[in-house]
């Protein structure tokens, strides 16, 4: 076991080095593509939302708490409440569902 975690944090940094310098050593000019210019200004929200949602989902006792949650924080912000009344509404909703839901249908 010893000798092999050595080789995975090897790979892993050489990986992690590749993928950091590859794009800088290949890509020297301006990007003039608009459909590769809009698909790397949209990369970071979608990974944002694919690393959120199922954790949303799974963070509670349960799903539907979670979801009950979610859809209060896509209306709030919809209509354009801040950031931290949508958490605190979306987290008081979670606490109330669960108060619920562990109290009458369990």
């Amino acid at each position: 076991m010893g000798i092999d975690i050595y080789i995975y944090i090897f790979i892993m940094a050489l990986v992690t080095y590749a993928t950091r310098v590859l794009p800088l050593t290949l890509i020297r000019k301006e990007i003039t593509n608009t459909f590769l210019k809009s698909f790397l200004y949209y990369v970071p929200y979608v990974t944002l939302a694919v690393m959120t949602f199922p954790s949303i989902m799974e963070a509670t006792n349960s799903p539907i708490a979670g979801a009950i949650a979610l859809v209060i924080g896509l209306v709030l912000a919809w209509f354009g409440a801040n950031l931290f009344q949508v958490a605190i509404l979306c987290c008081s909703t979670v606490f109330i569902s669960e108060l619920l839901i562990a109290n009458y249908f369990v």
